[in-house]
């Protein structure tokens, strides 16, 4: 193609049409960021109506993770049998089912085998979504499409949160009748029918991954995809044939598509992503939403302010992921992540020092003078360090850096370790800052946001601009061979 055909922003048409697929494939990052937040506007009415201890209570909000661990894991195999987009509506239908369960709950019990289900769902939609957005992305553009899967989780959890505080105040409480006589907090629940139904009518529209269905033997398909998503001056019989010729020299060493490896079971690219999945979770960024509430009361805001505040936290995190957005592609994936890492470890350690001067305790921690308000910008600060460079990181990678032979399944693995990792610090939080006061807990993940940068600079490779054709295993980290 002539130089003059493509546009000044150097962009090709066709690229607008892989765009407009991602942003359909990341809806499922929506409703991840949504099911995550939906339930902390519900929890203290749900306590009060069925009179639960605050261990069933934590149990409620913390084992959709479990559901999210196993339909993680799931999702990924059954991704390399039925294909993404089947899996997609899948996940749609159980988070729409789940919605509607929850909002009748009659018991705390069903309520549990619900929010299970839900998590499920999310789970599925968490690792197809960035698996089909690298799929399907030109490599000059799979960063950036990549990072619009943190950008959904973000709007999400604005969104939840937007929506639980209208329902709650129009009826004058979570817990005051709204509607048709049921209680707000049913209303929050039931709200998140409307996100699924659009995700699972995306999810039918949309076309197939050109691997899965070159891996089906369905050659012309696979073509007519990548003819929408490619530019004119890459030819997609030639990306087909790239494809195909990767799928036969799999089934030449067929015992490499197994995840199975020499390290401790699995392959090094596999401890990889987990790894990737767990520092994630474990550098404490749920638990710095939790707990941001008493963060602002010992700076002085009252309660009644929270929710102000948790909103503008949640666009703070919508608006760094732009950042992330517009460098990926520029920079590469493993500065980003080093800076982030950085500027998180030293964020953490001033939270934590800061708490060494707090009394009270629980929920009844103040800040003596001018400490309030260091550990509010420190806690801000890591929300800032987080949101543009682990947040949106973490699944660009999980959806590029493994082979194809092995993508769906280890993706699979990467994100269940990631849910997992997710639950054990939301349950982990309570009794460690009642043994160790706030200090303690931010003092852990400190260490490990730390631990993540050595990880990085040690083990993560750079996967900018690599063709998703030539990410056989990545051992550690080393300079890629990329392509003009």
């Amino acid at each position: 193609m002539a130089a003059s055909s493509v546009p000044a922003t150097g962009r090709h048409p066709s690229h607008n049409k892989a765009i407009g697929l991602a942003v359909a494939a990341a809806v499922g990052g929506f409703l991840f960021g949504f099911d995550s937040s939906v339930i902390n506007g519900a929890v203290d009415a749900i306590e009060g109506q069925f009179s639960l201890s605050s261990t069933v209570t934590g149990l409620v909000v913390a084992v959709a993770l479990l559901g999210c661990a196993f339909g993680a894991w799931a999702g990924g195999r059954l991704a390399d049998r039925w294909g993404r987009t089947r899996v997609m509506v899948l996940g749609a239908v159980l988070f729409f089912v789940s919605s509607i369960l929850s909002a009748i709950a009659f018991s705390a019990w069903d309520l549990i085998i619900w929010r299970v289900m839900a998590g499920v769902g999310i789970g599925i939609a968490s690792v197809i979504a960035p698996a089909y957005i690298a799929e399907i992305a030109p490599a000059a553009l799979r960063g950036r499409l990549g990072s619009l899967q943190q950008l959904a989780i973000t709007l999400g959890i604005f969104a939840a949160l937007l929506s639980d505080q209208l329902l709650a105040e129009t009826a004058g409480g979570a817990a005051e009748e709204l509607w048709l006589g049921w209680e707000a907090w049913r209303w929050m629940f039931l709200v998140a029918v409307v996100p699924a139904a659009i995700y699972g009518i995306l999810a039918l529209r949309i076309p197939e991954s050109p691997r899965y269905l070159v891996s089906m033997g369905r050659h012309d398909e696979a073509v007519a995809v990548l003819e929408r998503v490619l530019g004119a001056d890459e030819d997609p019989r030639e990306r087909v044939a790239q494809i195909e010729k990767g799928i036969e020299k799999d089934k030449d060493v067929a015992e490499k598509s197994s995840l199975r490896g020499p390290r401790f079971g699995l392959l090094p690219v596999v401890w990889v992503g987990i790894l990737l999945s767990v520092f994630q979770q474990f550098v404490g960024i749920n638990v710095i939403f939790y707990y941001s509430t008493t963060l602002w009361q010992a700076v002085g805001f009252d309660e009644s302010q929270s929710f102000l505040v948790s909103t503008i936290t949640a666009v703070t995190n919508v608006a760094v992921t732009f950042i992330a957005i517009a460098l990926i592609d520029k920079v590469g994936r493993r500065p980003i992540l080093l800076t982030g890492s950085a500027g998180m470890t030293i964020s953490l350690a001033v939270m934590a020092i800061a708490f060494t001067q707090a009394s009270g305790s629980g929920e009844d921690v103040s800040l003596p003078g001018s400490w309030g308000p260091v550990a509010l910008v420190a806690a801000n600060a890591f929300v800032v360090f987080f949101g543009a460079s682990w947040g949106p990181l973490v699944w660009v990678l999980l959806g590029e850096m493994f082979p194809n032979r092995i993508r769906a399944a280890a993706l699979g693995v990467a994100a269940a370790a990631q849910w997992i990792a997710n639950f054990l610090i939301t349950v982990t939080f309570p009794p460690m800052l009642d043994a160790f006061g706030a200090t303690g807990p931010y003092l852990m993940y400190a260490v490990f946001a730390g631990l993540s940068f050595v990880f990085v600079l040690g083990k993560v490779p750079e996967t900018k601009g690599v063709e998703l054709e030539d990410m056989d295993d990545l051992p550690a980290a080393r300079p890629r061979r990329t392509r003009a």
